[in-house]
């Protein structure tokens, strides 16, 4: 008999998509930028399924973005439920999503960036998203995933939208979350006990199972 969510400790793996041409090539891909990964990004995945095949994942979450469910579909075999969760979709870039960076693109980008660390959340590239509106749709995602009980379960999702995912998990201040570094398809491992309110980081950008590929 399964442990209901509210008996049981939830633990997440959680993976950023392996690399893409746009990943290599310093370009700004957003959620308006529905990208594949590439040969190494495709290495990426496999080395991460070879590591991780014997966790016993109930359930597996993705944004509707096919760099994630490629990333994860060497699990295919296994027939594990697959779940899209589109509130996991990468931040929107705006105007720069897509683009050739510049000198002018690349301060922009930096520029925008200070400004969150700096706490001006409800600031946005021009066209694109800003944190806070990030993280409400997150919020949104989030209730889907723990409303299911299956566990332990595999999330894949985006970059700048998982610093996100982890300040909401953790209850971290959100102008915090360049503290949470990451890398094409490093692994956070978080957990949240029946008697906590928010998650714990039990990894952190982990890429061991990436050490072959370096």
């Amino acid at each position: 008999m399964q442990s209901s969510p509210t008996q049981a400790t939830k633990t997440m793996y959680i993976i950023r998509h392996g690399e893409t041409n746009y990943n290599r090539l310093g370009i700004v891909q957003g959620s308006g930028v529905d990208t594949d990964i590439n040969e190494l990004g495709q290495q990426q995945a496999d080395a991460f399924y070879q590591a991780y095949k014997h966790i016993p994942f109930q359930r597996i979450f993705v944004s509707s973005l096919k760099r994630t469910h490629q990333t994860v579909a060497p699990f295919a075999p296994h027939n594990i439920p697959t779940q899209i969760i589109p509130e996991l979709n990468e931040i929107n870039w705006g105007v720069l999503e897509g683009q050739q960076p510049s000198e002018h693109s690349r301060q922009e980008f930096y520029a925008m960036l200070q400004r969150w660390r700096n706490g001006e959340l409800n600031q946005a590239i021009n066209g694109g998203e800003t944190p806070m509106a990030m993280v409400k749709r997150q919020k949104q995602g989030l209730k889907k995933i723990e409303n299911s009980p299956e566990n332990p379960i595999l999330i894949c999702m985006h970059g700048r939208a998982l610093r996100g995912f982890l300040c909401l998990l953790t209850n971290t201040p959100l102008h915090q979350m360049d503290d949470f570094e990451h890398n094409n398809v490093c692994l956070y491992i978080v957990e949240k006990h029946p008697h906590e309110s928010h998650y714990r980081v039990k990894v952190k950008n982990s890429l061991d199972h990436l050490t072959h590929l370096r």
